[in-house]
């Protein structure tokens, strides 16, 4: 189950451990050595797929089946590579064919015609407090409502690129290699991002 800190996005980066000694445990069959690896990285993983995703049920999917490949493919990793970098690789490409997949069955439900129309869960929120002042009020929606608009409008590789560097603190080049693109890539994506959100809330910085 998604804790509450997850979905608030209240974690921190995974600690530090000694990697090389518990990834060299682990290729040779160590159980616990792999499931020391899994402690240090689970809670990054999970809030790395829930903010991709947006769902707690596909984020836990994902969250499983990054570890279980992981734990697969582990006798091929190469420890002069970043354990942390492969990782996120891995949970990145399961997030994007996630996302490819949902986007084709939502284009199908528009397509055949479904009556059935997204519901925004925001909008449907109760105000707290009646003494909040109704300009103040107007104005949060209008920024929340730019705000939604601007990540609803990223494509996946940009709000990927996005979460890693701001949430998860990766260098640019380790986002590269994490997407399988160059520095320079993740450095001009992530610049269309900044751009659109400064374009967006402008009048509100």
């Amino acid at each position: 189950m998604v804790t509450e800190a997850v979905l608030e996005g209240q974690i921190s980066s995974a600690p530090a451990v000694d990697e090389t000694a518990l990834i060299r445990a682990a290729q040779q069959g160590d159980q616990r050595a792999f499931e020391d690896l899994v402690r240090a990285y689970d809670r990054a993983v999970l809030r790395l797929a829930m903010n991709l995703l947006r769902s707690p049920e596909d984020a836990q999917d994902v969250y499983q089946e990054a570890f279980l490949r992981a734990y697969r493919n582990l006798p091929s990793f190469r420890l002069e590579a970043s354990f942390q970098t492969w990782l996120y690789r891995i949970v990145t490409n399961l997030c994007l064919d996630h996302l490819r997949r949902r986007k084709v069955r939502r284009e199908e439900r528009f397509t055949t015609g479904s009556p059935e129309a997204p519901v925004n869960q925001v909008e449907n929120l109760r105000e707290e407090r009646a003494d909040v002042d109704p300009q103040r009020r107007l104005l949060s929606k209008e920024l929340g409502g730019r705000i939604r608009q601007v990540l609803d409008g990223l494509t996946a590789r940009e709000r990927t690129v996005f979460e890693l560097r701001h949430y998860h603190g990766l260098r640019l080049k380790d986002i590269g290699e994490t997407l399988g693109t160059s520095e320079e890539a993740a450095k001009n994506c992530l610049f269309r991002v900044t751009q659109k959100m400064r374009l967006a809330l402008g009048d509100f910085v």
